[in-house]
Protein backbone atom coordinates (compact mmCIF):
# COMPACT_ATOMS: atom_id res chain seq x y z
CA UNK A 1 0.00 0.00 0.00
CA UNK A 2 1.52 3.37 -0.99
CA UNK A 3 2.14 5.89 1.72
CA UNK A 4 -0.04 8.94 1.30
CA UNK A 5 1.73 12.21 1.94
CA UNK A 6 -0.36 14.68 3.80
CA UNK A 7 0.11 18.28 2.84
CA UNK A 8 -1.37 20.95 5.03
CA UNK A 9 -1.49 24.53 4.01
CA UNK A 10 -1.13 27.11 6.72
CA UNK A 11 -3.92 29.65 6.92
CA UNK A 12 -1.32 32.15 8.04
CA UNK A 13 0.16 34.34 5.29
CA UNK A 14 3.80 33.89 4.42
CA UNK A 15 6.02 36.32 6.30
CA UNK A 16 8.92 37.83 4.40
CA UNK A 17 11.65 38.79 6.83
CA UNK A 18 13.31 42.21 6.72
CA UNK A 19 15.94 43.64 9.07
CA UNK A 20 14.87 46.33 11.49
CA UNK A 21 16.21 49.82 10.76
CA UNK A 22 18.34 49.89 13.90
CA UNK A 23 20.02 46.65 12.73
CA UNK A 24 21.14 48.14 9.39
CA UNK A 25 24.88 47.75 8.95
CA UNK A 26 26.61 50.04 6.45
CA UNK A 27 29.23 47.42 5.51
CA UNK A 28 26.49 44.86 4.78
CA UNK A 29 24.53 47.36 2.70
CA UNK A 30 27.61 48.37 0.72
CA UNK A 31 28.51 44.70 0.15
CA UNK A 32 25.00 44.06 -1.17
CA UNK A 33 25.33 47.08 -3.47
CA UNK A 34 28.79 46.02 -4.65
CA UNK A 35 27.36 44.19 -7.66
CA UNK A 36 26.40 46.26 -10.72
CA UNK A 37 23.30 44.10 -11.27
CA UNK A 38 22.02 44.92 -7.80
CA UNK A 39 22.68 48.65 -8.27
CA UNK A 40 20.69 48.52 -11.50
CA UNK A 41 17.87 46.66 -9.73
CA UNK A 42 17.71 49.36 -7.06
CA UNK A 43 17.68 52.11 -9.68
CA UNK A 44 14.89 50.45 -11.68
CA UNK A 45 12.73 49.81 -8.62
CA UNK A 46 13.28 53.28 -7.21
CA UNK A 47 12.34 54.88 -10.53
CA UNK A 48 9.01 53.00 -10.51
CA UNK A 49 8.32 53.30 -6.78
CA UNK A 50 7.66 49.58 -6.59
CA UNK A 51 7.70 46.71 -9.06
CA UNK A 52 6.44 43.17 -9.40
CA UNK A 53 9.58 41.03 -9.19
CA UNK A 54 8.95 39.20 -12.46
CA UNK A 55 8.56 42.53 -14.29
CA UNK A 56 11.94 43.59 -12.91
CA UNK A 57 13.51 40.28 -14.01
CA UNK A 58 12.09 40.73 -17.52
CA UNK A 59 13.16 44.37 -17.78
CA UNK A 60 16.74 43.50 -16.87
CA UNK A 61 16.78 40.28 -18.91
CA UNK A 62 17.75 38.15 -15.92
CA UNK A 63 16.90 34.50 -15.27
CA UNK A 64 14.48 34.13 -12.37
CA UNK A 65 16.98 32.28 -10.15
CA UNK A 66 19.71 34.89 -10.66
CA UNK A 67 17.39 37.84 -10.08
CA UNK A 68 15.82 36.19 -7.05
CA UNK A 69 19.27 35.68 -5.52
CA UNK A 70 20.20 39.33 -6.08
CA UNK A 71 16.89 40.58 -4.64
CA UNK A 72 17.37 38.39 -1.57
CA UNK A 73 20.80 39.95 -1.00
CA UNK A 74 19.27 43.43 -1.20
CA UNK A 75 16.34 42.53 1.07
CA UNK A 76 18.51 40.87 3.72
CA UNK A 77 20.81 43.91 3.77
CA UNK A 78 17.81 46.21 4.28
CA UNK A 79 17.98 47.99 0.92
CA UNK A 80 14.64 46.70 -0.39
CA UNK A 81 11.34 45.49 0.98
CA UNK A 82 9.28 42.71 -0.58
CA UNK A 83 5.62 42.06 0.02
CA UNK A 84 3.30 39.36 -1.17
CA UNK A 85 0.38 40.28 -3.41
CA UNK A 86 -1.38 37.06 -4.33
CA UNK A 87 1.14 34.96 -6.23
CA UNK A 88 3.32 37.99 -6.95
CA UNK A 89 6.05 39.59 -4.91
CA UNK A 90 6.30 43.37 -5.05
CA UNK A 91 9.61 45.00 -4.27
CA UNK A 92 10.36 48.58 -3.22
CA UNK A 93 13.40 50.50 -2.02
CA UNK A 94 13.43 51.21 1.71
CA UNK A 95 14.27 54.83 0.98
CA UNK A 96 12.90 56.37 4.18
CA UNK A 97 14.41 53.68 6.40
CA UNK A 98 17.83 54.01 4.77
CA UNK A 99 17.66 57.80 4.89
CA UNK A 100 16.82 57.76 8.60
CA UNK A 101 19.82 55.55 9.39
CA UNK A 102 22.32 56.81 6.78
CA UNK A 103 21.30 60.29 5.54
CA UNK A 104 22.22 60.87 1.89
CA UNK A 105 23.12 57.25 1.14
CA UNK A 106 20.23 56.56 -1.24
CA UNK A 107 20.99 59.63 -3.33
CA UNK A 108 24.63 58.56 -3.63
CA UNK A 109 23.62 55.02 -4.60
CA UNK A 110 21.17 56.22 -7.25
CA UNK A 111 23.44 58.74 -8.94
CA UNK A 112 24.10 57.83 -12.57
CA UNK A 113 27.84 58.26 -12.16
CA UNK A 114 28.03 56.19 -8.96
Amino acid sequence: MPVKASVTKSSRPERIRHPEVDAFDLATIMRALGDPVRIEMVREVDAEGEMICTDLYDRLGLPRSTASYHLRQLREAGVTRARAAGTNRIVSVRREDLESRFPGLVDVILRDDA
